[in-house]
C-alpha cells in the first residue's frame, strides 16, 4: 500500500464501493437522458467501476486541500469520459452533482465535454487529445522523483488510445526513468468509435506488449470491486523502479443491457423512454449483483 493513501478505517468497504459505483452510473444516465447533447455514455459506463475504485479509494487526496504538494495526482487521458470523472469528483466531494446537471456543456462551465483545470479546481490536467494523457502523467511523475515527493501519479487511457506512437514513447520514459510512482489503468473495453478494436488494431497480445516495455503489469476484471481493490492495495512502493499498469477488462455500456458491446452507444442521448429502459436495467443488475 501505498505511502499516502488513507488509513484503513477511513476507506470505504468492497459493498460501500459497489453502492457508488451504482449511484455513479445512475446520475450518468440521468445526465445523459436531460443534457440535449451527445454524452459518451457508453465508454463512461464501461470505466465507471474504475474512477469509483481510484477516487473513493486509492487516491490520497483531499478535496478542501487540493494544494497539498503531498496529494495523488489524476489525469484522465480519455478525456471524453469527462462526465464519469466529474460525477465520481462529486461523490468523493469535490462539488455538488446538481452544478454538473446545471451547466454540463454550456458556454463558460467548468463541466465540459472534455476536462480543463483552468475552469475546474481538482483537475490536474486539460485533456481530450488521445494519446497524450501518459506523456504529461510520465512528466508529473518525473517532476515528483526530482522534488523527493512520494506521491503517486495515476492515468487512465482508453485501450483505442495505445494505438498511438506517444503513448508507447511516453511508456519506454517512465520505465527508463524508473517511474514507480506512475500507474496507467486501462480501460480495456475493446471498442473503438466506430469499431471493435481488434478489427482495426492488433492489440494481443497486450499485456506482453507492456511487460516487454519493462512495466508492472496487473489484468483484472475491471468491474469486480474487489479485484481492483485488491489491485490498489498490491501496488508497489511508489519509491519503487518499475511504473505498473493495471489492465481492468471492461464491457462498454456496462450495466444497460441495451448498450452493452453496442458500437451505436459509443456516444448519444436518452429519450424518456430509452432513460426508463437504461434505468430499470440498471436497477435490474444491481439486484442480480447483490442477489
Amino acid at each position: 500500500m501505498g505511502e499516502h493513501t488513507p488509513a484503513a478505517a477511513e476507506r470505504p468497504s468492497v459493498a460501500e464501493l459497489e453502492e457508488r459505483a451504482y449511484e455513479l452510473r445512475e446520475k450518468l444516465l440521468h445526465l445523459c437522458g436531460t443534457y440535449e447533447g451527445a454524452v459518451h455514455i457508453g465508454g463512461d459506463l464501461s470505466a465507471a467501476d474504475v474512477l469509483t475504485a481510484l477516487f473513493q479509494y486509492g487516491m490520497h487526496v483531499d478535496p478542501s486541500d487540493l494544494r497539498n504538494p503531498e496529494r495523488d495526482r489524476f489525469v484522465l487521458s480519455k478525456g471524453h469520459a469527462a462526465v464519469c470523472m466529474y460525477i465520481a469528483m462529486s461523490i468523493r466531494g469535490f462539488f455538488d452533482f446538481d452544478g454538473i446537471v446545471d451547466t454540463y456543456g454550456k458556454l463558460d462551465s467548468a463541466y465540459g465535454m472534455h476536462p480543463c483545470k483552468v475552469q475546474l479546481p481538482g483537475v490536474e490536467a486539460s485533456t481530450g487529445s488521445l494519446g497524450h494523457g501518459l506523456p504529461l502523467a510520465v512528466g508529473m511523475a518525473l517532476s515528483a522523483r526530482g522534488r523527493g515527493e512520494a506521491h503517486r501519479v495515476f492515468t487512465l487511457l482508453g485501450d483505442g488510445e495505445t494505438g498511438e506512437g506517444s503513448v508507447w514513447e511516453a511508456a519506454m520514459a517512465a520505465r527508463s526513468n524508473r517511474l514507480g510512482n506512475l500507474v496507467a489503468v486501462i480501460d480495456r473495453n475493446r471498442q473503438l468509435m466506430t469499431s471493435f478494436a481488434e478489427e482495426r488494431v492488433v492489440f494481443e497480445p497486450y499485456p506482453d506488449k507492456w511487460a516487454a516495455f519493462g512495466w508492472n503489469v496487473v489484468q483484472v476484471d475491471g468491474h469486480d470491486m474487489s479485484a481492483l481493490v485488491g489491485a490498489i492495495d498490491g501496488l508497489p512502493s511508489s519509491s519503487s523502479e518499475r511504473p505498473t499498469v493495471i489492465i481492468a477488462e471492461t464491457v462498454k455500456g456496462k450495466g444497460v443491457d441495451f448498450m452493452e458491446h453496442n458500437l451505436a452507444w459509443h456516444a448519444g442521448r436518452l429519450g424518456a423512454a430509452d432513460l426508463e429502459r437504461a434505468m430499470a436495467s440498471l436497477a435490474a443488475s444491481r439486484k442480480e449483483r447483490v442477489a
